[in-house]
């Protein structure tokens, strides 16, 4: 199954998850952004910079007690689970594009708790050559940042995502849920779970 990294959806306020078609607006809404030729072109010559975002729910001592996966069908009609991802804006900081693509992709009533210099718990690299790293996208070589993310509101998944499943540590971090991620990413579920020292 081709896995690719999302790509941001045409709207001004592009998604993480975005669209598979990978289209972008020519002019206007974004000066920084790319037309779909020159992100092609872009792809070919240089790594991409992306944020990835594993939402979780705390107790009130802060330990984590639900990691929070979303679940998308595919162009093809497949269903693969996924995390939060986008990609960087020209200009934008680190923080700004993670807070951007949590609310894109979880809804304004996720309320992330972000620190003002938010640390990244891992670098993955994704690239289009299978076998490379843990991490495959068919398109591009990208560099993704990944975070965990506490999210206290309500998470209502938008764009192409149809829920976001909220597990166990236990579970997110088994087999079965990780065969259903696109990309790689249940490794990255599992390297954040051990960094939050609950993998088992």
């Amino acid at each position: 199954m081709a896995v690719r990294t999302p790509d941001p959806d045409p709207e001004p306020e592009d998604s993480g998850l975005g669209s598979f078609g990978g289209a972008a607006p020519a002019s206007g809404a974004n000066p920084g952004w790319l037309t779909d030729v020159e992100l092609e072109e872009a792809r070919r010559r240089m790594p991409m910079l992306y944020v990835e975002a594993i939402p979780v729910r705390t107790d009130g001592s802060g330990v984590v007690t639900e990691i929070g996966i979303l679940l998308r069908s595919t162009p093809l009609g497949e269903m693969t689970r996924t995390i939060v991802s986008g990609r960087v804006r020209f200009g934008e900081t680190i923080r700004d594009a993670l807070f951007r693509h949590v609310e894109n992709d979880l809804g304004p009533m996720a309320f992330p708790l972000l620190p003002p210099q938010p640390l990244p718990f891992t670098v993955a690299e994704y690239f289009p050559i299978p076998g490379v790293s843990a991490y495959h996208d068919d398109r591009q070589h990208a560099v993704s940042l990944a975070f965990v993310v506490p999210v206290t509101g309500t998470c209502e998944p938008r764009q192409d995502a149809l829920e976001v499943t909220w597990f166990t540590p236990e579970e997110a971090g088994s087999d079965a849920v990780a065969a259903e991620m696109e990309g790689g990413r249940g490794t990255l579920i599992r390297q954040a779970l051990a960094n939050l020292g609950l993998l088992r």
